[in-house]
């Protein structure tokens, strides 16, 4: 590359993906911009991650310099990594998935690049959003536990959330009880309280969170998921008027 091809890259690098007006910003003119991007792109200094957001190639690995983490929460202005692929984000995932889990005020459609998806998953609250030192956005964990304890059987499943949990070494649980507000769930409040009672001493819960769970259940009786009304070995949970797989929390109780 010459010099002044060479300084451009240099910061393209710094920013690991970027959009058309980032690099019209750093060359200062829009034509100049187009020319780059034909360029580069030809001998793949970079690479299209998708209709306007790319990805930097390292040129001593051939490999693109972001990570997926860091291509998630570039693809929008406000994308932020959550459910699953926030509990990977924070080392608590017992398995690493191919689908990313992406959040945020922007829907886009689900696309894929370099054998990964990333799908857009409608968010729940608009609090709970973390900015990290590398330029990743997450959910923090509690609200990525409500939000798994939410959706668990559309994404992941409930034992791949079963697992995270045992990973989770604290949770505040006054921004628990903050986020269970603002879902305003009952049905959440039950599973919470269920699934997290096993967890209590690990995840540092008092008794008092549990009695605010607890208070928010009202009378309803329900299945902690579908499936669960055709499983053969269920059981009724009384205190917090839930059917449950029998056999469900053998190996994770405290």
């Amino acid at each position: 590359m010459g010099d002044k091809a060479m300084k451009y890259y240099a910061e393209l690098a710094k920013m690991k993906c970027f959009i058309r007006a980032d690099l019209e910003k750093l060359v200062g003119n829009t034509n100049t911009a187009g020319s780059i991007l034909k360029t580069y792109q030809k001998k793949e200094y970079i690479k299209q991650i998708k209709r306007n957001l790319y990805a930097t190639v390292s040129l001593e690995t051939d490999e693109i310099i972001p990570t997926r983490y860091k291509i998630a929460s570039t693809i929008t202005n406000d994308t932020y990594l959550s459910h699953h692929t926030a509990f990977e984000y924070y080392g608590c995932a017992n398995q690493v998935y191919n689908t990313i889990c992406v959040s945020g005020t922007t829907r886009f459609t689900p696309f894929e690049f370099d054998n990964i998806t990333y799908k857009y998953i409608y968010p729940r609250l608009t609090v709970g959003i973390v900015n990290n030192a590398d330029g990743v956005r997450t959910t923090d964990i509690e609200r990525t536990i409500l939000d798994s304890i939410n959706d668990f059987e559309k994404i992941a499943g409930i034992e791949e959330l079963l697992r995270c949990l045992e990973l989770i070494p604290y949770t505040n649980e006054n921004k628990l009880l903050q986020y269970l507000k603002l879902y305003n769930k009952q049905i959440l409040y039950q599973k919470t309280g269920y699934i997290l009672s096993y967890f209590k001493d690990t995840l540092r819960l008092s008794d008092q969170f549990f009695k605010e769970c607890h208070r928010a259940i009202g009378k309803s009786v329900r299945y902690l998921y579908n499936e669960v009304i055709t499983e053969n070995k269920t059981v009724f949970n009384n205190h917090w008027q839930l059917f449950v797989p029998q056999d469900l929390m053998i190996g994770v109780e405290n």
